[in-house]
Order: structure tokens, then sequence, then C-alpha cells
């Protein structure tokens, strides 16, 4: 392997300052993001560290059925294809490397990451962290179901169990740092451990210095999805160059504190509201529960340093609760989707003309469960044929994949020439696909073998934390009064969309979805903060009708973040609804107009 010049050196510390920060890139933020960022990072500027998330809720499931298909799979086998180039870059350069690529099969990522480096010759010590992984013990643990205790925590639905891990800490992954590993790979790791485990080992933590560990933890959430802190999926895209935005690095700093900045010439922005926005993404009450500390997110504070330079500093930690999630991936069933296509005129009786045929042909072989969901993309005029289109889209889940196979679509091309004016579908309808159904499960962490294998094949056992408390409910913040510090005219209203004055980021966990929204000035805020109630959601978002709406409010970050449980079902790999991820939930809700303070327009 040939390295690429090294770039310029780091600024040389202020010795009055402490220690130097310990800078820590991320060069992935799931399995499939940009296969170069790895380079990218590695040669773009001073790094110490570079992490890379590749795990999520449906990655485990992919993974698991790899794992199926062949025991020796279940890694992100990307993350091997981008070491083959740039491991030796790594070594020569200092920079350590630790991924939670290693799935199902973190030792099995270790090995082949061990073959790679004795072909290449590259002299890398490779460790990884294991334990994660309860299915063996899935019924010992109570975590099948069938045979576990009833209420929170029990599975539910049909299909076997295929994957269940625990969501491990950073500990295992400090001690593998601390005994002289290059590489480290873990199973299924919270994403911020992957930040927490190097600041830790370098700074020498102890694991009840919580407000570190908290700082670390908040860096690392913000690190953890790549370039969503640096302009990607960011609400107000069109205010920096995002075509390929640079990833993010944190600056972190011996007392937990951090900077948060990217590469120089790099493209996107860090900005607060980026990073805002990040905070924002798949988290909930103010209490951010962990393995390793519970991370009190209304108490940090942004500060922009300087272009591209976020401080993200005063977060306070408290011991984390006694028992750590478990994530349970279970075959649901089998699903199918039939999108028929409704052009021109009388686009409701042509729908249900096909709805009321469709459900009559199925008769007694109708799937256990039918959703039908009309999209009106048309308008009328229109000078494109696709612009004076609806869909039609009947999606269907049973356990039998017969009942969700030639029963529905046999029915639907029967119909082709025998139903409404134009009728056409956008694929030709096949056989049912199984879909997975995620849930979490909680057990007492000293149940989980965390282990960390070191280099030398050494493995060690990691303790607990040394102490845990179970959250409690932070009380709600007072919102901010009105007409203070500065007054907010009452003045005239205008109907205009919400995302005018406030950004939103949305996400997904397990079947609740969660929507940040912020405000973008102080005036902003205090009106966001009064009229945008749970209530309020619900009005400007149907779906959520009905469904329980829980809102947490951050005055530090001038955001109020809202979980709604139950959006998605049974979570992203039972595709309950036609953005199952829940990605855009928070640019719908921009979109939506509310009466705004002509004030703040």
């Amino acid at each position: 392997m040939t390295a690429a010049p090294a770039p310029g050196p780091a600024p040389a510390p202020d010795p009055a300052a402490g220690p130097a920060p310990l800078r820590i890139g991320n060069a992935s933020g799931f399995y499939g993001d940009r296969f170069e960022a790895v380079r990218e990072m590695l040669t773009g500027g001073p790094l110490d560290v570079l992490t890379g998330d590749y795990l999520a809720e449906l990655t485990m499931l992919i993974l698991a059925r790899d794992r199926m298909k062949d025991p020796s799979r279940g890694y992100a086998r990307t993350f091997l294809r981008q070491m083959e180039e740039s491991l030796g870059l790594a070594v020569d350069r200092g920079v350590k490397v630790v991924v939670n690529a290693g799935g199902l099969n973190p030792a099995g990522l270790a090995d082949a990451l061990r073959a790679l480096a004795g072909r290449t010759g590259v002299p890398a010590a490779v460790a990884h962290v294991e334990g994660d992984d309860l299915l063996p013990r899935a019924a010992e643990l109570g975590l099948t179901g069938e045979d576990g205790p009833s209420g929170e925590g029990r599975p539910s639905g049909g299909g076997g169990l295929l994957a269940a891990h625990a969501y491990l800490g950073a500990r295992g992954i400090a001690e593998c740092l601390r005994a002289g590993a290059d590489v480290v790979v873990t199973g299924r790791t919270t994403d911020a451990s992957l930040v927490v485990g190097p600041a830790a080992a370098h700074f020498g933590w102890r694991w009840d210095d919580w407000d570190a560990l908290a700082g670390a933890t908040a860096a690392g959430h913000v690190l953890e999805c790549g370039a969503q802190a640096t302009g990607g999926n960011y609400s107000f895209f069109t205010e920096h160059d995002v075509r390929r935005p640079g990833f993010p690095l944190a600056e972190v700093r011996a007392d937990g504190s951090s900077v948060i900045t990217k590469h120089p010439g790099t493209g996107g922005a860090v900005t607060v509201e980026t990073v805002t926005a990040q905070l924002l993404y798949e988290t909930g009450p103010a209490r951010y529960a962990g393995p390793d500390v519970t991370t009190r997110l209304d108490t940090l504070r942004l500060r922009q340093e300087g272009p591209d330079r976020v401080a993200l500093t005063g977060v306070r930690g408290e011991a984390p609760p006694p028992a750590l999630k478990v994530g349970l991936n279970r075959l649901g069933g089998w699903y199918n989707e039939v999108v028929l296509v409704l052009t021109g005129l009388d686009v409701e009786a042509k729908a249900a003309l096909v709805r009321e045929q469709l459900e009559a042909a199925l008769g007694k072989h109708r799937p256990a469960e039918l959703r039908w969901t009309l999209a009106r993309t048309d308008r009328p005029d229109a000078a494109v044929q696709e612009e004076a289109s609806a869909l039609l889209r009947l999606a269907v889940r049973d356990p039998d994949p017969e009942a969700v196979g030639r029963a529905v679509s046999g029915a639907a091309v029967e119909l082709a020439l025998a139903s409404y004016p134009g009728f056409h579908v956008t694929a030709p309808p096949g056989n049912g696909t199984p879909y997975g159904v995620f849930e979490a499960a909680y057990v007492d962490a000293a149940a989980v073998p965390h282990t960390a294998v070191l280099p030398d094949g050494r493995r060690v056992a990691v303790p607990p934390a040394p102490r845990t408390a179970a959250p409690a409910e932070v009380p709600a913040p007072e919102p901010p009064e009105p007409e203070l510090p500065a007054p907010l005219p009452p003045g005239p209203t205008r109907r205009a969309p919400l995302g005018l004055v406030a950004g939103a980021r949305s996400g997904d966990k397990g079947g609740d979805a969660n929507v940040g929204v912020w405000a973008r000035t102080d005036d902003g805020w205090r009106w966001l903060a009064h009229a945008l109630t749970a209530d309020r959601l619900r009005e400007l978002l149907p779906e959520t009708a009905g469904l329980p709406v829980t809102r947490t409010v951050l005055p530090h970050l001038r955001a109020v973040n809202f979980t709604v449980t139950g959006l998605l079902g049974e979570g992203v790999a039972s595709r309950a609804r036609f953005d199952p991820q829940a990605k855009a939930v928070g640019e719908w809700l921009r979109s939506r107009h509310l009466d705004i303070p002509e004030v703040l327009l």
C-alpha cells in the first residue's frame, strides 16, 4: 500500500491549556455510506482516531440473514474492502481505527483483518470486543417471547428470533486501545461508544467521571451519522454547498468538552444549527441513557467558535441505568404490495372501484392484514401524464407466504382489462418477501459477558459500570416568557409554513418516531415553545392522532423534541408506512401551515 503525502502537522498545543485535544473523526454513518470517506478522512488533515458506524436496527437483520446463509459472515464486508486500501495508511500515520463493523461476527472480521495485515505486510495490531450476542442464551434470559416473562421487553409476533444483541458501552474498546490495538472491531455497541472509548483510554478517565463521559457521549452522538453533522439532511440546505459534505470530527478535550469541525477544504458546513439538528436526531427524554453514563441533553450548550467550528460544552452526566438495552430481530411474516396508477378524472371513484374488486377477489384467501393508501400526486390539467396520476398502494402481510403471493398478485393481474379506465401498475406484482420486526428488551448488565479480546489473544472481562441509577424523568422547564427579555409584539399573524422559522430532523427508534424542532432565533424560540405543543403536533400531523406523543423541551438548543410512540408499527423492517424510518416526518411538519407572527417572518 502506498501512502499519500501526510497532511501538515496539527497546531502546537498551548501548555497552559492542558493536554492537547484528541482528534476523533468519523467515516461512516451506516452500512453503505460513502466508500471513499475512510481515505478522505485519513488524508484530509490531522487525525488521531477514525471511527465508523456501520450498524442500525435494519442492518442487524440484514447481517443476521447473511449469517444464516454463511456462518462465517455477519459483518460489514464493505469495511474490509476499505481497509484493503487504507489499513497501511492508517498505521503509517498513527491513526487508531475503531468501528462497529463486526456486526454479528466481530471475531470473524478481526480474523479477516489480521489475515489482510499479514498478506500486505502492514504491522497492524487488531483487537475486538464481544459478548453482545445473546441469541444462544435468549431463552435463559427470557428473550424468546414464548418462554420469556410477560410485560415490557417481551417480543411478540410470528417467526423465530434471528438476532439478540445487547448494546455494550465503551469500556471494552478502551481496554483494547490501552493494550496497544491499532484497529478495534466491535459488534453492537452504542454508536457514541466509538468516541467515548478512545477518549477514556487517551485521557485516563475513571468510569465514574460522569461529566467527561457525558461530554464525549454527546460528541459521539454528533459524529455517529457522518455527514448529517456537516450539512447533510439539513433543513436549510440551500444556505450551504452540500453537494459533497465532508465528514465530521470532534476535538475532544480532557474534561469531555469538544469542538465539532471537519477537515479544511471539504464541503458542507459545521454550524450551531447543523450540530443542533444531529443532537436532536433519534433522541428522546432529557436524560439520554447509555451503558456508560446517562447524558443530560438539557445541560449541553453550543457556541460558534469560528468557521466550521462549534464548541460543545457544559454537558452533565449521571450514573447509567442497571440494565442494558437489547435489540431483538425476528421474522415477522411475509409482505407484498401492489401499486396501482390512477390517472386523470374521478380518482376517488377509481380507487373505490378497484379496492372493492380486489378485496372481493381475495375472498377467503384474504391476508391477515391489508393496508390501502392513496397518494394524491395528481394535479388538474397536467401537461405531463405522470403529473396527472395518483398512486393507490395495497400492502399486505400474513404469516403464510402463500397468502401474500400469487393469491394477491394474481387477483390484481386479472383485473387489468376489467376495472377502471387506464388501469396499470408501477411494477409487475410478484411473490411475497419476508419482513423483520425489531423490538427492544432490557437485561441486567451483569448478565452480559462484555469481553475485550486483546491483540495478543488475551481475553479480558469488562465489568459493568461502577454505579448505576434508574433514570428519573426530568421535570419540564417552564417555557420562556413570550415577551421577555425582548418584546414580541402581538401584531398580525400570517398563515405560513412552520419551516420558514424552524428547522427539524426526524428518525426512528424501533416502532417509535422522533421529531426534533428548533427555532432559528430567540424570538422564534419564545413563540415556538408555546405554539408547538404535543396537541398541536397531532393537529399538524394527522397520522399521529390517537398515538402517545411526548414532548421534551431543550431551552439551550431552542428546541422541542417529540417522541411519537407506535408511528412506525413494528419498526423499519416491517415497512408499516410510506416513510418507514420517519426520515422525512420533520420536513412534512415544516411544510404544514399555521398562524405565525409576521414579525418572525
